[in-house]
């Protein structure tokens, strides 16, 4: 496949890049800075810099040709959610030019506190945990509340991909999926089996159009 990757410089999004050129694909990396990109050179490779991933006359380029994109962006704090909001105004314009482009599939992250509890996750964790968690990270939330509302209503075939907390770690290659819904007891996953759960979503008729949750 030739696949557009967004938020390359991220840690899910180099894991991406590294994944999908392993596994033989076509890799367009969309970055504002090329140097912080620490994926080695690869015949397959290429890499783009767009300095506003808002401008869809900007992003058309980088997408026409493809066959898919994926969606590593996210906020990297509250601060900068509530400021400059990352993920919402950025698929706004990332599905706008897929369409102009004429590019269909589309995968994307998000975050596990969006989806719905889990109703075997203990009493302590539903009603006191998750609820502090969301009130903490609001702003991160809620940009991706909009991200995912832009998503939804778009006419690409879409997945979303909502995993619990990062972590830099090895990929597990046995990470839980639930369709629609989050994994009992989701606490963690590492970035590479997120990053894995983008790639092989791309091809997996059973989550087009819905959200999945993933831990490991």
């Amino acid at each position: 496949m030739k696949i557009t990757v967004f938020g390359a410089t991220g840690g899910v999004g180099r894991e991406v890049v590294r994944q999908a050129l392993d596994a033989g694909h076509e890799v367009t990396a969309v970055v504002r800075d090329p140097a912080r990109l620490t994926v080695p050179e690869h015949e397959r490779l290429r890499v783009a810099t767009v300095a506003d991933v808002t401008d869809e006359e900007a992003l058309e380029p980088v997408l026409r040709g493809r066959d898919a994109v994926v969606s590593a962006l996210g906020a990297s704090s509250n601060k900068q959610a509530r400021l400059t909001p990352v993920a919402g105004p950025a698929l706004s314009a990332i599905v706008s030019a897929m369409d102009r482009a004429g590019v269909r599939r589309l995968s994307a992250i998000s975050a596990a506190p969006l989806g719905p509890d889990h109703a075997e996750d203990g009493v302590l964790t539903r009603s006191v945990l998750l609820p502090l968690l969301r009130r903490a990270l609001r702003d991160v939330y809620a940009d991706l509340a909009v991200m995912e509302a832009v998503i939804g209503a778009s006419d690409t075939c879409w997945t979303v991909v909502r995993p619990p907390r990062l972590l830099n770690k090895p990929g597990t290659g046995s990470y839980r999926r639930a369709v629609d819904a989050n994994v009992r007891a989701a606490r963690t996953i590492p970035r590479a089996d997120v990053a894995d759960a983008l790639l092989t979503s791309l091809t997996d008729p059973a989550t087009e159009r819905h959200a999945v949750g993933v831990a490991t």
